[in-house]
């Protein structure tokens, strides 16, 4: 199944040719059949003279409906690029042609329409005209064919022309990629719900499948699928296609969502582009510039960072960082463009080649050179250049930057890891199915390097104030490092692995770090347990630092029961053994009794029971205690 797309100035032709062509009129709504002109798009569909099936998309071309024709392009496999034979080329002619370039549709037919108005002459004049204008465009190749939709002539040659370039058009690169349905109509039908359309791209759809809607998040599930009022149970990518959802209301669905399966792409609001501006555009792009950007079936207002020089004159290319005011779902390699609001008009396309990418800092060498690797697409190297030295990612977020199908990126870092190249924490065999894949991440030799020089300096600085203390809690850590919370855990997890510091479920210090008393701070620990050991029920409260009284806790020197009071082991030992044989041997005690039975006082024994509440070794019914 292939989707070809109309272009072309606006009445010259473009749905009476679609009409001829196929029997479908693809103006849908009354006001374009009382006007005679296309406002929103359209869309039919015809057989080819050797079999083949083609979906087609008539777009409007008057240019206040320019935004909704752009809706209409993504996803093209090729264009009617139609001019009126008694018109020749006319301003949305060549807006149209210089979007499809951009777009870098490569295949196409140019249909003459209106033939039976003009004379041979006339007609090799057009001809002539229409191939200077399409030398060094993507449709500079394309084939001219000249015919009438009123009167038949040339149809069956346009016919025979389009099957002649789909026949050679390459194979699909992305057909085991993930499926993603960029909507461009949503509506809902009696008796069956919501129905979303759009061209399938990269993956195939099954009935029964779960989606998700982007960038809502919507979930809901495939009740049926359609081709050409077909039912199927399954579609390809390329397919034009009508989808029926259950569990989504047709309001929460609109043009320029897109429909994919759960867990695999996510929106964006940052965009690393290769630009090209239009050799006519009015004015060079400058930094900062206020732009609209048109990518699948969407239009995003955003602006626009020159990384690369101050100024983008007419005619020339570079690299950018695109800030988008919402949200839009982009793989690596799709294009798009962009326009000024006012006037409106197309000035520029771009090509996507890093849809998740940090905010770059402009003319930094560094920066694009990794963006010429990007481009350049080597997976290995798309790989290698997403993680850079940057710290471990998740490798669900390295997959969808770089945008390969889950087999493929499996047997590549497999490879990268046998390699050398790669290091993933935790350490896993790659080759196995099922590894936990979600929870890995993945990181160069050099970013390890870097992370762990970077985690020894705050850490060492951690040790030096506070001597004492065994670790500096992982939380602080995480902070100083500005890592993400689920980093941190397999970050701490390698580095014991590398001998680079040990840990406990909620502190990480340096290997060798060993927290000892200075002299005077032993002899105040000595003269603080001697006074207690003399009343050891109702000890005195211990005159220490908070750090060295901390450090006396941590080495079971004292028993915390309470925030201000402490016991010696032994004797929370025997106080704890004392409680529970009573507990055991009677069913239940008073604070008073073990108050009196040991000469303690009202504080000491309530905060021990307390302690012991907590603990779950007791528990308190009236002004008694039982066990628990």
């Amino acid at each position: 199944m292939f989707v070809v797309g109309t272009a072309g100035h606006v009445d010259h032709g473009k749905s009476t040719l679609v009409k001829a062509l196929t029997g479908i009129d693809p103006d849908r709504w009354e006001e374009e059949q009382r006007r005679q002109m296309t406002i929103d798009l359209g869309f039919a569909w015809l057989t080819l003279p050797g079999g083949r099936r083609v979906s087609v998309v008539d777009v409007p071309g008057h240019e206040r409906f320019i935004k909704n024709m752009l809706a209409g392009v993504g996803g093209l496999d090729a264009a009617l690029l139609i001019i009126a034979a008694d018109e020749s080329l006319m301003p949305q002619t060549r807006e149209h042609l210089a979007i499809l370039d951009l777009l870098d549709v490569r295949h196409g037919v140019v249909v003459l329409t209106k033939a039976d108005l003009v004379d041979a002459e006339w007609l090799a004049l057009v001809r002539e005209e229409v191939t200077s204008e399409l030398a060094g465009t993507s449709l500079a190749d394309a084939p001219l064919v000249a015919v009438s939709a009123r009167t038949g002539a040339g149809l069956d040659q346009l016919r025979q022309t389009l099957e002649q370039v789909l026949q050679s058009l390459p194979p699909r690169a992305k057909a085991d990629g993930i499926p993603r349905l960029p909507v461009d109509r949503s509506f809902t039908i009696g008796g069956f719900g919501t129905v979303v359309t759009g061209t399938l791209r990269d993956g195939s759809l099954r009935v029964g499948d779960e989606v998700v809607v982007l960038p809502s998040g919507l979930t809901g599930r495939i009740r049926g699928l359609q081709i050409h009022y077909d039912k199927v149970e399954a579609v390809a990518p390329g397919t034009r296609i009508a989808v029926n959802l259950a569990g989504i209301h047709h309001s929460e669905v609109k043009r320029g969502d897109v429909l994919v399966p759960p867990g695999t792409l996510q929106p964006t609001r940052l965009i690393d582009l290769h630009l090209r501006v239009l050799p006519d555009a009015p004015g060079p792009l400058e930094q900062n510039c206020s732009l609209d950007l048109f990518t699948g079936a969407s239009e995003v207002p955003c602006r626009l960072t020159l990384l690369d020089t101050e100024q983008l004159a007419p005619g020339s290319s570079g690299w950018a960082q695109v800030r988008l005011e919402a949200p839009v779902v982009v793989v690596r390699d799709d294009h798009c463009i962009l326009r000024i609001a006012s006037p409106s008009r197309t000035v520029a396309g771009g090509m996507v080649v890093d849809p998740f990418p940090v905010r770059h800092r402009r003319f930094r060498t560094e920066v694009i050179a990794a963006l010429e690797t990007l481009a350049r697409g080597d997976p290995a190297e798309l790989v290698l250049q997403t993680l850079g030295t940057d710290p471990p990612r998740p490798w669900d977020e390295v997959a969808r930057a770089v945008g390969l199908p889950d087999e493929q990126m499996r047997s590549l870092v497999s490879d990268l890891v046998a390699s050398g190249r790669v290091l993933t924490i935790p350490a896993l065999h790659i080759g196995e199915k099922a590894a936990p894949f979600a929870d890995v991440l993945l990181v160069t030799p050099a970013g390890w390097q870097v992370l762990a020089t970077r985690l020894v300096p705050p850490m060492r600085a951690y040790h030096t104030r506070f001597p004492l203390r065994q670790g500096m809690p992982r939380e602080e850590l995480r902070q100083k490092l500005r890592l993400a919370p689920r980093l941190i855990g397999g970050i701490v997890d390698e580095a014991i692995r590398c001998q680079i510091v040990a840990a406990d479920e909620t502190s990480v210090w340096l290997v060798g770090h060993d927290p000892q008393l200075a002299a005077h701070q032993q002899r105040a620990v000595e003269t603080t347990l001697a006074a207690m050991r003399r009343t050891p029920y109702s000890p005195p409260l211990p005159d220490l630092d908070p750090e060295v009284l901390a450090w006396v806790v941590q080495q079971q020197m004292l028993v915390r029961i309470a925030p201000d009071l402490y016991l010696l082991p032994e004797t929370y030992a025997e106080l704890v053994n004392w409680v529970l044989t009573m507990l055991q041997a009677e069913g239940s005690l008073t604070v008073g009794q073990l108050r009196d039975h040991f000469g303690s006082t009202r504080r000491y024994a309530l905060a021990l029971l307390e302690h012991l509440d907590e603990r779950k070794l007791t528990r308190r019914v009236g002004e008694r205690r039982e066990l628990a």
